[in-house]
């Protein structure tokens, strides 16, 4: 099975890098396979996607760690 992960960052966040090298070596220690996408979105396509912080990932379509915050930054 693969697993399907979506990563949602602002514009300027500047939490890419890390969380490539975080993904990457989760899934090589645990030798799981996965889809990985990384998507740079504005506030618009945030809201209208309900992200509400940066970054967000989704793994299978649920968030992994949900915020309660206000605000896409």
């Amino acid at each position: 099975m693969v697993i399907k992960i979506d990563c949602y960052l602002s514009l300027g966040c500047p939490s890419e890098e890390a969380l490539r090298k975080n993904i990457r070596d989760a899934l090589e220690e645990e030798n799981v396979r996965a889809d990985v996408n990384i998507s740079r979105i504005d506030d618009i396509k945030a809201s209208l996607l309900g992200i509400k912080g940066s970054p967000s990932v989704y793994i299978n379509g649920k968030e992994l760690q949900p915020q309660d915050i206000q605000g896409f930054s």
